[in-house]
């Protein structure tokens, strides 16, 4: 990783030099403050980039609880509990879909998901 971090020093300091950074917009001015109140210190510029990235915090939250039924089910041992899970999943990846989906934001995930479900049967 060090050679990457050197490699991508140099390429700032070079466009720095050239004055790539001179004109860019709100230059001088101050960032905008973080909307989110209450977020520890240290997350507060991961949430700044995912809302740079057009996340929002409601698209944050459903990806969070999709993430946590996801590790549920890979430590499930249950069929039934199992099943009710992926019902569980699939209406908060159509929830996310749809959060998305206002924003113009395409998503394959449907894709992904069956490909996934297809490696954990091949594998687990």
């Amino acid at each position: 990783m060090d050679r990457l971090d050197h490699l991508t020093e140099d390429r700032i300091r070079k466009a720095y030099e050239e004055g790539q950074f001179d004109d860019l917009p709100g230059a001088g001015k101050p960032l905008p403050p973080d909307s989110p109140k209450g977020i520890p210190d240290d997350l507060k510029m991961a949430y700044r980039v995912m809302k740079n990235a057009g996340l929002s915090p409601n698209e944050m939250d459903v990806k969070k609880e999709i993430m946590s039924i996801e590790d549920l089910i890979r430590h499930s041992e249950d069929k039934l509990d199992k099943e009710g899970l992926k019902k569980r999943l699939n209406s908060k990846l159509l929830e996310y879909n749809s959060l998305l989906a206002k924003k113009g934001i395409k998503t394959n995930s449907t894709v992904f998901r069956k490909y996934q479900d297809q490696i954990e049967k091949k594998f687990f």
